[in-house]
């Protein structure tokens, strides 16, 4: 996954072009920050449970470091909490019983901590309350999920692959070509599946699922018997018959509310192509769009925006990463997302990895030990300490600038990276509201993480001052900083 997804975004760098970019900030520029263009109220910062809440699920200090606001010792180091409120939640494919003398297939080349152990273990007995049902399964990344609502977050609920036995192959991690995995016969038996874990998590667990997302990727080939993980290809065709059995499997159990998300596409132009092809019907059971970010820069970013917000549903980037563990490569695709696909929610996929790249704490695959803390987990803070569930989000103009404003603390957050290996200054011009005063003589405090090494982490800063109604912030090279404007009135 973490090759293919790399490759993925290197092809796709650079698509975003000079129609959509305003351009990476290089020199000293003055930035206009006005009111009048604001693109909806922010969900929230999540990440997916999956892999590291399976192996990590136990632990309270992860809960606090990911899940609150709180400082938290890890390591004899303190670290700022990263206020994450979404916790995605993995529904797993695998197990290890026989039915029939038929038992799952596993690929060759998945570990063990990716096999996530699923409910409906036996196809021959669909009633939830019996032994056909194992719900003392994925104890660890269950935990999590149980830690993270106590914490205040919100949670979706997500199928990476339908249970081992629904696909074709009885291997969860594809089909041998790539190709359509999941059992004509059993497309409503995995819509079963997802309804019946989201009523037990309401009734046993304490979990609400805002949302039920049947697919994952669906529309890539990359899906196969050989895999690391687990995975399923799902055509248009069958995503667009699965959807009304989900829709009807929540509403019969009492799930009305529940919403639908699909289709996590992996990249903002195949979600575009998979949602124009969805009939009118098709996309009326779907409440909520998600996409990955892996085109990085690439993608036609702002047509998906056009297309799902035309269609009156919510667009979030509900999965991305990258191999860059100094979180500019982060920084810099989501404030292109902040930009150009204006979601309500972003979610990174796995914010504990054994890659040190792709995590932002990592572990070892081996020992299954917790390690370093990644200059990518500072730069998160960054934007999800600051910018918080309930404000609206305003229009900057540019690609490397984001603000939000919180109306009822008339505070407005803006963050801002300067890509570029030489230092500026990026001036924010706040004329445009009504009134800008400031804290004490018009403080403007300011947190700054400088991704080259040596610099600061997270580091706060109490030096800036407002100057009438704006701001000027030196910004060293390869470095993330936010600012906290008090008193703002639009």
């Amino acid at each position: 996954m973490i090759r293919r997804r790399t490759l993925l975004a290197a092809a796709g760098g650079g698509l975003l072009g000079s129609a959509l970019a305003t351009g990476t900030a290089r020199a000293d520029a003055t930035i206009p920050i006005g009111p009048s263009a604001t693109y909806g109220t922010w969900e929230g910062w999540g990440t997916s449970l999956a892999w590291w809440a399976n192996v990590f699920g136990a632990r309270d200090d992860f809960a606090d470091i990911f899940f609150t606001t709180r400082s938290t010792t890890y390591n004899g180091t303190s670290l700022p909490g990263l206020g994450l409120n979404i916790a995605r939640y993995n529904l797993g494919a695998c197990s290890g019983n026989s039915v029939n003398g038929e038992s799952m297939v596993a690929s060759p080349n998945i570990p063990a901590f990716k096999q996530i152990e699923g409910y409906w273990q036996d196809w021959t007995n669909e009633d939830p309350a019996s032994a056909a049902w194992k719900w003392s399964a994925d104890a660890a990344q269950r935990a999590m999920l149980v830690k993270a609502t106590a914490r205040g977050a919100t949670s979706e609920l997500f199928a990476n692959s339908p249970m081992w036995w629904m696909c074709y192959n009885h291997n969860p991690s594809g089909a041998a070509n790539g190709g359509n995995n999941l059992q004509s016969w059993n497309y409503r038996q995995h819509a079963a599946h997802l309804a019946a874990v989201a009523l037990y998590a309401r009734q046993n667990w304490g979990v609400n699922f805002a949302t039920v997302e049947p697919f994952n990727e669906p529309s890539s080939s990359w899906w196969t018997a050989t895999g690391t993980q687990e995975g399923c290809y799902v055509d248009a065709s069958v995503q667009s018959a699965v959807l009304p059995y989900l829709r009807g499997e929540l509403n019969q159990r009492g799930l009305t509310g529940t919403r639908i998300s699909a289709s996590d596409e992996t990249s903002y132009d195949l979600a575009r192509t998979t949602w124009n092809s969805f009939s009118a019907t098709t996309k009326g059971y779907v409440d909520q769009v998600n996409v990955h970010g892996y085109q990085g820069s690439g993608g036609r970013r702002d047509l998906l925006y056009s297309d799902i917000t035309t269609a009156g549903k919510v667009l979030w980037n509900s999965e991305t990463g990258d191999s860059d563990a100094t979180g500019m490569t982060m920084a810099s695709n989501l404030l292109y997302d902040f930009r150009w696909l204006h979601p309500t929610a972003w979610v990174y996929w796995q914010v504990m990895d054994p890659s040190a790249g792709w995590a932002m704490i990592a572990y070892d695959a081996a020992t299954l030990q917790p390690r370093a803390v990644q200059t990518k987990y500072y730069v998160m803070a960054q934007f999800s300490r600051h910018i918080r569930p309930g404000m609206t989000i305003i229009d900057t103009g540019v690609s490397y600038a984001v603000a939000a404003l919180d109306r009822s603390a008339r505070r407005l957050v803006i963050v801002a990276a300067n890509t570029a290996t030489t230092a500026q200054t990026l001036t924010f011009d706040l004329s445009a509201f009504t009134t800008v005063t400031g804290g004490t003589n018009g403080l403007v405090p300011r947190w700054n993480t400088v991704t080259t090494g040596g610099g600061d982490l997270y580091t706060a800063r109490s030096d800036t001052y407002l100057s009438g109604k704006t701001v000027a912030v030196p910004f060293a090279a390869r470095s993330v900083q936010t600012l906290q404007v008090d008193g703002v009135t639009a």
